[in-house]
């Protein structure tokens, strides 16, 4: 595995999901867009972009922190102008910025269904229609976006009807670029854990400590994400991809590392996964 001179302009990437990828590509030589809104340290949000930087350059990669707010089409065009200036082009993006409220929808309020789709949807596709005239010239450009597999069953959208259309909406956009960017050679792919993951989110959020004993490190999605990144970007394409399921393809079987409770090996599972279909039935016996 080699990403020496690739440039990944990776959302998000002060912390968590994204700070590991940013960190797993640095160690493979890789050069580091950080485009993230955190500058400043927060009481309940570990990191900010110019930490991320000299963590990713520690990791043996090159860093370039830049503001950017995925909301604001010139903080975009300015972070991808930036990175190309640097770096001297673009040739993966991770759309990793996300925002999550898991409530009933009379009890969401319209400013969280704004940011939920304005973050999450319009943010992956601005962000991508971006970088894409730069993926052209890469010799293989490669867009991974975190969001879930495409399952219309009621079930996933019941509960959270405007989170769950948001995070499909991500999904929706790199099945149709996947197909538009097709004779480029630009691979359009979707990566989602298999069970929940160690961030901000899930300890802020979703949960807490509790949840946090039943998670996974984020290292698990990053590996997963690199070894998508190095395949061919022409046939590997259009795809919906959980990180247990990658890693088993490519012959690593035992996750026991990847636990935030060494040992333990009870995990809740994520949402929109077969595995939460299960639980989900089970909870309601």
């Amino acid at each position: 595995m080699d990403f020496t001179n690739k440039t990944a302009f990776i959302t998000g990437a002060s912390r968590g999901i994204g700070k590991a990828i940013a960190l797993k590509l640095a160690s493979q030589g890789a050069n580091i867009v950080i485009a993230a809104k955190t500058t400043e340290p927060h009481p309940k949000l570990d990191g900010t972009i110019y930490s991320a930087a000299e963590e990713i350059v520690a990791a043996g990669g090159q860093a370039l922190p830049v503001k950017v707010d995925v909301r604001d089409e010139d903080d975009v065009q300015s972070a991808v102008q930036q990175a190309v200036d640097r770096f001297g082009g673009i040739d993966i993006l991770i759309n990793n910025a996300s925002a999550i409220q898991l409530t009933p929808s009379e009890h969401t309020e319209m400013k969280r269904f704004d940011l939920m789709h304005q973050i999450n949807y319009r943010g992956t596709f601005l962000v991508s229609k971006t970088c894409l005239p730069h993926l052209k010239k890469s010799a293989n450009p490669h867009i991974l976006t975190l969001s879930p597999p495409l399952d219309l069953n009621p079930v996933f959208f019941g509960p959270h009807v405007a989170y769950t259309i948001s995070k499909f909406s991500m999904s929706l956009c790199m099945l149709g670029l996947a197909e538009e960017y097709r004779s480029y050679g630009i691979a359009c792919n979707t990566l989602w854990p298999e069970t929940t993951i160690a961030t901000a989110a899930v300890m802020n959020l979703l949960g807490g400590d509790a949840m946090m004993q039943m998670s996974r490190k984020p290292d698990i999605v990053a590996d997963a994400a690199a070894l998508i990144l190095q395949q061919p970007a022409k046939i590997f394409s259009g795809k919906f991809l959980l990180d247990t399921e990658v890693l088993k393809e490519h012959g690593i079987t035992h996750f026991a590392s990847y636990a935030m409770v060494p040992g333990n090996q009870d995990f809740m599972p994520d949402l929109f996964t077969k595995d939460y279909l299960k639980f989900m039935k089970h909870s309601k016996r």
